[in-house]
């Protein structure tokens, strides 16, 4: 179908989605991007956000937390750290999810080393604005 590509979610975990997309807003590291069917070539890094798909089906979201995002002739495929459906995700998750940032956040600190200090901050920032923006 040309007006859909092929679009594959996958993390460590399980693979979380394999259908036709119309769209997918990425939640890229250099800002957010929608990927469409003939978009050009491209790979890009994930920052904690959340995945929006759309296909002829319907919409679904998924929280991720980083990891890499291909777009090529064959379609979309998302390598990600850590997803989780928007519809699964609770509280507890986020919690998590926030306590592994800011333990990053205080080893980084702690070793000195101010790059990584940034990149962790940069990270915990994201992960507390995501439950804000869930509402969790």
């Amino acid at each position: 179908m040309a007006d859909t590509m092929q679009f594959d979610l996958v993390s460590p975990e399980r693979s979380l989605a394999s259908l036709q997309a119309t769209a997918v807003q990425i939640p890229g590291a250099e800002g957010d991007m929608t990927a469409m069917p003939n978009h050009a070539p491209l790979i890009t890094t994930l920052r904690p956000g959340v995945l929006k798909v759309e296909s002829p089906e319907g919409t679904s979201e998924y929280v991720v937390t980083g990891g890499f995002a291909e777009l090529g002739s064959e379609g979309l495929s998302v390598l990600a750290e850590k997803a989780i459906p928007v519809t699964e995700m609770t509280r507890a998750h986020l919690d998590d999810m926030i306590a592994t940032a800011r333990a990053a956040h205080d080893t980084a600190k702690e070793n000195q080393h101010h790059t990584l200090v940034d990149d962790a901050a940069k990270l915990l920032a994201d992960m507390e604005a995501l439950g804000t923006h869930m509402s969790l």
